[in-house]
C-alpha cells in the first residue's frame, strides 16, 4: 500500500524495487534496442525478450517478493509507451506478456532452475507467438496461406516429398525454447552470485537538474477524449469491413479514415516515410502474385487473385499502421492518464515519476552495445549490484513526488 504523508507519497518496498528493475529494463531496451534498429539485425525482437528474461529472473534471486516481477514489467511496458516509436501497443504487451508469465510460474512451481527454465522457454518463445500474431493482425489469414504456398515451393525445389509446413515451425519454436531456458538458467546464475557482492557508491544522488523531461508531450499535438472513443470503435469496424465485405467498400473507409489520422497525427506517422516500409508491401504483393495457390500449371508467372490478395493485405497492414499509431497518440491524452491515476493509479504513476527521473543516468551508467553483448554475464553482474544502490536512492526520496537525479563527479 501507499501512505500518504504530509502532502507526499510513499511507496512500499516492492514497488520501489520495481522502479528499480523497470528502469534498468527499459535501460537495456533503449540502449540495445535503438543498436538493433539502427543496425536492422533480424531477431531483435527475441533477443530483448531474452535480455528480459535474464533481468527479471537475476532480480527476483536477490528480491524474491511476490508481485516484483509484474509490476516491473508494468513499470517497462508504460515507459515503452512515451518511446519516440509509433507503434508502441505491441512491445508494450510483449513486455507486459514476459513478466507475467515468468510472475505465474515462480508463484505456481517456485523459485528453481526447473520451474524457471519453464518461464524463461515461454517467455522467450513469446516473441515468436507475438510476431506472428502481430503478421496475422498486420496482414490477415492471407499471410498463413501465402507462407505456406511459399513452403512447398521451396520444398519441392529441393525435392521433399510430402512437405510439412509445420516443420519449420517446429525447428523454430525450439530454437525460440532454447534460448529461453538459457536466458533462464543465466538469470538465475547472475541473480544468485551478485546477491551477496558487496558494492561501491557509484553517487547516483538526487538533485533537482533541469533535465529533458520524458514525459512530455508536443505542445503542438491536439488530443481528444472523443476521438480516443472514436478510434475504439473504428478500428474493429475497419477491420470487419475487411474481412467480409468486398474490398471496394473496405477501401472507401479506410482511406476516408486514414485521411484524417494523417492530417491529425501527421508527425507521429513516420513510418510511412520510410522505404523500408513500402518496400515490404511491394515484396508481399509480388510474393502474393507469383505463389498464391502455386503456378505449376498457370500460363502466366501472375496470378490476378494472388495480385488481388496482395492488395488487400497491403491495404489491411496500412491500415493497422495509421490506426494504431494515432490511437498510441490519443493513449498519451493527459485528460486520460490524470484520470487513471485519481481512479486508484496513484502508485503506478508514482513508481513510474522515480524510474523515468532516473533513467538518464541508468542509461549513463550503461555499458556500450558492443560491450553489452560481448560480455553479457558481466553486464548484468555489474547491474545487479548498482540496482542496491538504486534502491537506497529511491527508499530516501519516495515521498518527493517529482524527484530528479543526476550522477555526482
Amino acid at each position: 500500500m501507499t501512505e500518504q504523508m504530509d502532502g507526499y507519497l510513499k511507496l512500499n518496498p516492492v514497488w520501489l524495487k520495481a522502479a528499480v528493475l523497470g528502469g534498468l529494463w527499459a535501460s537495456v531496451e533503449i540502449i540495445i534496442g535503438s543498436f538493433f534498429h539502427n543496425l536492422r539485425l533480424p531477431f531483435a525482437g527475441t533477443i530483448l525478450a531474452a535480455n528480459g528474461t535474464i533481468l527479471m529472473i537475476a532480480f527476483y534471486q536477490m528480491w524474491p517478493q511476490k508481485g516484483l516481477i509484474w509490476r516491473a514489467g508494468l513499470i517497462t511496458a508504460l515507459m515503452k509507451s512515451v518511446s519516440p516509436s509509433a507503434i508502441i501497443l505491441g512491445p508494450m504487451i510483449g513486455i507486459m506478456i514476459e513478466a507475467l508469465l515468468v510472475e505465474f510460474f515462480i508463484r505456481a512451481f517456485g523459485n528453481n532452475p526447473v520451474s524457471l527454465s519453464f518461464a524463461g522457454a515461454l517467455s522467450v518463445s513469446s516473441a515468436f507467438i507475438h510476431k506472428v500474431v502481430s503478421l496475422i493482425i498486420l496482414y490477415g489469414f492471407n499471410i498463413v496461406k501465402l507462407y505456406v504456398d511459399i513452403f512447398n515451393w521451396l520444398a519441392k525445389q529441393v525435392r521433399i516429398e510430402h512437405p510439412n509446413p509445420w516443420m519449420l515451425v517446429i525447428v523454430v519454436v525450439a530454437v525460440y525454447l532454447f534460448f529461453g531456458i538459457t536466458a533462464a538458467l543465466t538469470g538465475f546464475y547472475i541473480g544468485k552470485k551478485s546477491r551477496n557482492r558487496a558494492y561501491q557508491s557509484h553517487g547516483f544522488a538526487p538533485e533537482i537538474v533541469d533535465k529533458i523531461n520524458l514525459l512530455a508531450i508536443d505542445p503542438n499535438q491536439r488530443f481528444s477524449v472523443g476521438l480516443f472513443i472514436i478510434h475504439i470503435i473504428l478500428i474493429p469496424t475497419g477491420l470487419l469491413l475487411l474481412n467480409y465485405l468486398h474490398l471496394v467498400y473496405g477501401m472507401v473507409f479506410i482511406l476516408g479514415y486514414s485521411g484524417f489520422c494523417i492530417l491529425h497525427y501527421k508527425r507521429s506517422l513516420r513510418r510511412l516515410k520510410k522505404p523500408v516500409f513500402w518496400g515490404q508491401l511491394i515484396l508481399l504483393t509480388f510474393l502474393a502474385a507469383i505463389f498464391w495457390n502455386g503456378f505449376s500449371n498457370r500460363e502466366s508467372l501472375f496470378n490476378t487473385e494472388g495480385l488481388l490478395i496482395g492488395l488487400e493485405m497491403n491495404l489491411r497492414a496500412l491500415f493497422i499502421v495509421i490506426a494504431f499509431s494515432s490511437f498510441s497518440v490519443e493513449l498519451r491524452n493527459p485528460v486520460i492518464r490524470d484520470f487513471l491515476f485519481r481512479t486508484g493509479f496513484d502508485k503506478i504513476y508514482a513508481t513510474l515519476g522515480l524510474a523515468f527521473t532516473a533513467l538518464p543516468v541508468m542509461i549513463e551508467a550503461m555499458p556500450k552495445p558492443k560491450v553489452f553483448l560481448r560480455h553479457p554475464v558481466i553486464s548484468f553482474s555489474n547491474m545487479m549490484i548498482e540496482a542496491r544502490e538504486w534502491l537506497e536512492v529511491f527508499s530516501k526520496h519516495s515521498q518527493k513526488t517529482e524527484p530528479q537525479f543526476q550522477k555526482t563527479q
